[in-house]
């Protein structure tokens, strides 16, 4: 069945605006702490796409507990895939498109964050974006 002119229509309008919202732009911060990690743990690709995903999908991370918004999000290593990767942990400012990045660390090394951590981080975006 050959797709009618207004089904056409609507599937390259649909694709249209899909490639609009793509397009979006979102500043990317990093801690000094974060551009050291993260130059230790992926290559370019890698951290490009890590930046893509949220660039689609900034809320894509878990909230951590207690956190006060903070987000852990898993990025591929190597041939390690996600699952084995590293842990990237953020902060979303909504109202400026912009993502704070924290801390990144290798999973083997870590699963979640302490207590400790996740207050010192919690504070740091507290101070930097709620004055």
């Amino acid at each position: 069945m050959k797709p009618t002119h207004s089904r056409f229509f609507v599937l390259k309008l649909l694709k249209f605006l899909y490639a609009i919202d793509v397009l979006q732009s979102m500043l990317f911060i990093e801690t000094s702490i974060f551009t050291k990690q993260i130059k230790e743990l992926v290559n370019d690709e890698e951290y490009r796409q890590l930046q893509q995903d949220l660039l689609v999908q900034p809320d894509k991370g878990d909230l951590i507990k207690n956190g006060g918004g903070i987000r852990k999000v898993r990025c591929a290593q190597g041939n390690k895939g996600k699952s084995g990767g590293i842990r990237v942990i953020y902060y979303w400012v909504t109202e400026d498109d912009q993502i704070f990045f924290l801390v990144a660390y290798p999973k083997s090394l870590k699963d979640n964050l302490t207590d400790k951590e996740t207050s010192i981080l919690r504070q740091l975006v507290k101070e930097q974006f709620h004055g």
